[in-house]
């Protein structure tokens, strides 16, 4: 945790997909790097659900490049397994953010409200789980406030990490 960060966690988020062919590898199973795509779409989905888009914060100034990476391989995921990626903040600054995720595969639809009691326990067979780091820069690839540069999804996220509603 770095000084003026937000330790706590957020609400998970939560986008599903089904496991298309190209995802696996001559064992059917999905090759390992795809977890880091779907981490991706998690954190992407996440920022869209908040009201922003990846490309409008990039427009804004804001880059957002991973800096560390842990990856937890429990369960293998295969063709046309209906997935969800459950992503969630844990650590947030106004020039850090930390995400956490699983990966599950799902055999039931997963609840539409996010403030669900049974969304404490996921639902769901652990696939996958993991986190990242990321930093906040500009342009020119140097450290960028994320408060002073893009100050309304700084709030957006900020609310989210302390459970005040969107």
């Amino acid at each position: 945790m770095t000084k003026g960060s937000i330790s706590k966690l957020s609400r998970w988020f939560h986008t599903s997909f089904r496991v298309r062919y190209q995802e696996t590898d001559q064992m059917g199973v999905v090759y390992h790097a795809n977890y880091l795509n779907w981490f991706e779409i998690g954190r992407t989905e996440m920022i869209r659900e908040l009201g922003f888009s990846y490309r409008e914060m990039e427009e804004a100034g804001a880059l957002l490049p991973v800096v560390d990476l842990d990856v937890k391989y429990h369960q293998p995921a295969r063709y046309d397994d209906q997935v969800t990626v459950f992503t969630r903040m844990i650590d947030f600054s106004p020039l850090r953010i930390h995400y956490e995720y699983e990966v599950r595969r799902m055999s039931g639809e997963v609840p539409s409200d996010p403030d669900d009691a049974t969304m404490m326990a996921l639902p769901g067979e652990l696939l996958t789980s993991g986190t990242t780091r990321h930093v906040w820069l500009n342009r020119e690839w140097k450290p960028s406030r994320l408060d002073k540069n893009v100050p309304k999804l700084y709030d957006a996220l900020k609310d989210t990490l302390l459970g005040r509603k969107e």
